[in-house]
This record gives C-alpha cells, sequence and structure tokens, in this order.
C-alpha cells in the first residue's frame, strides 16, 4: 500500500476510536449492561488479522475535500482498489462498523481528539476527518490552521473537535539553523496536548533522517551536547521523556492516550498506554 495513502488511516482510526468507545462501556457491560446485554468476555483487540470486505471502503477519497494530495492514491493514478478492502478482524471478538453520526453525537460530543506526530498522524486525521465529513456531509463545520501548524477540524453542533499537531519528534528542538538543538530531555508543547480528551501520539519515521533532511544540527541529552548519536538509544531517550510527561500530566480517567508503533515494516497501532 503506499506510505501515506488515506484507507491505511480509515482503518486505524477506526481501531483506535473503537477501542475508546470499547473502554468507556467496559465496566457497564462486564457485569450485563442496562441494554440487557450477555456479560462480555475481555478481548484483545491487537490480535487479529485484515480480512477482506467487499463493502468497503467507508468513503470514497475522490469526494473528500480534506486528504491532501500527495497521500490521495486514487486522485494520483492508482489503478487498482482492492487494497481499500481490508478491515481489522480481531480474534476472539467482532468490532462494529464505524458509525460517524453515532462517534459524533455519542461518543465525541463536547470532546477534542488530538493526533499528534508526523505524517502517519496527519494521514489519520485527515482519514478521520473524511469519515465525518462523508457521514454528516450537510453538517456546519469548520477547518483551520493556526500559524504554529495546530489544524482543527471542528462539529459546532456537537462542540466536537478533530485536532492534529505535527511534532515527529515530540520532544523540543531549539534554535535555528546551522545551530538547532534537539533536546532529548524537555517537552514544551505539553499546554497544548492537555486540552485534549484523546490523544492519539506517533513518533519514529523523522528518527531515522540523516544530513539535509533531519531537522536539527545537534542533541541535547542531559547537561551534553553532541553532534550526533546512536538514532535508537536518542529515540529511547526522547520517548522516555514523553512516558514521563505523561505520567505526571495526564489523568487517565479523564484523558484516553494511545501511542501508534512500529513493526513489521508496516504501521500499525501499538498499545494504549493510558
Amino acid at each position: 500500500m503506499m506510505r501515506g495513502a488515506a484507507p491505511t488511516g480509515v482503518v486505524s482510526v477506526m481501531v483506535l476510536m473503537i477501542l475508546v468507545l470499547l473502554k468507556q462501556i467496559e465496566s457497564a457491560s462486564a457485569n450485563g449492561s442496562s441494554l440487557g446485554l450477555p456479560p462480555r468476555k475481555f478481548c484483545n483487540i491487537y490480535q487479529g488479522s485484515w480480512v477482506y470486505d467487499k463493502s468497503y471502503p467507508l468513503y470514497d477519497s475522490k469526494n473528500c475535500p480534506f486528504i491532501e494530495r500527495q497521500f490521495n492514491c486514487k486522485s494520483n493514478g492508482r489503478p487498482d482498489s482492492e487494497y481499500l478492502k481490508y478491515r481489522w478482524q480481531p480474534s476472539g471478538c467482532n468490532l462494529p462498523r464505524f458509525n460517524g453520526l453515532d462517534f459524533l453525537g455519542r461518543i465525541m460530543k463536547g470532546k477534542k481528539l488530538m493526533f499528534v506526530g508526523d505524517s502517519l498522524s496527519l494521514n489519520q486525521w485527515q482519514s478521520l476527518t473524511c469519515l465525518l465529513h462523508n457521514a454528516a456531509p450537510k453538517a456546519n463545520s469548520t477547518s483551520t490552521r493556526s500559524p504554529s501548524g495546530l489544524s482543527v477540524f471542528s462539529f459546532p453542533a456537537y462542540n466536537s473537535s478533530i485536532m492534529f499537531s505535527r511534532n515527529a519528534f515530540l520532544v523540543d528542538i531549539v534554535g535555528a539553523p546551522p545551530k538547532r538543538v534537539m533536546k532529548l530531555d524537555s517537552i514544551s508543547s505539553g499546554s497544548l496536548w492537555k486540552t485534549a480528551d484523546v490523544l492519539v501520539f506517533n513518533s519514529w519515521h523523522w528518527w531515522l533522517h540523516t544530513d539535509r533532511k533531519q531537522p536539527w544540527d545537534a542533541i541535547m541529552s542531559g547537561n551534553v551536547t553532541v553532534k550526533d548519536m546512536d538514532r535508537l538509544v536518542a529515540y529511547e531517550k526522547a520517548m522516555m521523556t514523553w512516558a514521563k510527561w505523561i505520567d505526571q500530566n495526564i489523568d487517565p480517567s479523564k484523558t484516553k492516550v494511545f501511542f501508534q508503533g512500529q513493526g513489521n515494516g508496516r504501521n500499525k497501532v501499538a498499545k494504549a498506554v493510558a
């Protein structure tokens, strides 16, 4: 599948948001809900496989105004479409089909969801906005982008916002070329993250870039500044800083936090950390 193709984001977003829903209703359904549903056993939705489903995709990317050109495989001339017809199937349970109106009216009403990361998070943000646009094409919505790079897609009638903050490293990069320093122990974007009810983070791809493609000139860890270091070591230090920030600043009873990992050479949703 083309890297950044919208359908990848669609499926990943579905898994993420359904997991949020499952967490919200888990306590109510564990011993039988008020709806008379039978008790539900725990299901690990991360164990499963991709299955073919001819009823997919859930929207036509050509009809969505929010996908950037470089992420739109169909508009860029990709001739095949079978790759669009796959969904995630957990081994031990069935996931409900994504319902955009239910998502807006019940799950996310009065709430904010924020994607934070690189183009993978951007892709998923665009995919989710396309899903919602397809579900409620006549609903009043606004799309804005601030000078700081925060993109916000809002539904005023539901008091709901889906946001994207481009932050490929999660930790700080300060200064200007040729003296840009990546500080592995510092996070200054946290005040923005605190405004969301659901946070979805990712960080990996840009850690491997070198020379002209790397957006920094030196790395600082503690009081030591070096020209470069083992990227996996730097990544681990930065992610430990991020995890520490989450532990110290996020109340898991109020805010759900997800981190998208990298495995088998493909983008996949990792475990929820809160």
